[in-house]
């Protein structure tokens, strides 16, 4: 994958085949566990920090950054109840991003750009406790609501 790759990121209605065919060549090279599961986000995790001890320039890892902020999104989308949206301008502008995560609350966050942090940033930043802050997740709905 290469640096460009930025540039031909899908809009929120194709994000889901976008991630799979990403996890698909992902996995096929070396055999990591990505199976949506909430579990599974620590492994984007150690992924990035693998990738910033290897290749400490993001333009030579911008591709996989995204695809495993894609990642990270789908199983938001999976696993919490969230749905891909596009950005307006505003967000684009705020977020650094085309697309990002719509939780039930309303509530709108970049996963991709959280990846792109924890490169960036190191272990301050996760993937992982992202989604565990997440407000307005799917079960916390449905432990209100029943």
């Amino acid at each position: 994958m290469s640096g460009d790759e930025r540039a031909v990121l899908p809009g929120a209605l194709t994000m889901r085949s976008y991630t799979s065919a990403f996890v698909t060549r992902l996995t096929e090279r070396n055999r990591l566990p990505l199976d949506y599961s909430v579990a599974s986000l620590r492994l984007v995790d150690l992924v990035v920090d693998g990738l910033r001890r290897d290749q400490p320039r993001r333009d030579r890892v911008d591709g996989i950054l995204l695809g495993l902020g894609a990642y990270t999104g789908e199983v938001i989308v999976r696993r919490a109840g969230g749905v891909w949206v596009d950005f307006d301008p505003a967000q684009r502008e705020l977020f650094h991003q085309t697309v990002g995560v719509r939780m039930p609350d309303g509530r709108v966050w970049n996963p991709l750009g959280k990846v792109v942090n924890r490169f960036e940033s190191g272990s301050e930043e996760s993937v992982q406790r992202l989604y565990l802050s997440l407000h307005g997740r799917l079960a916390r709905r449905k432990a209100v609501c029943g």
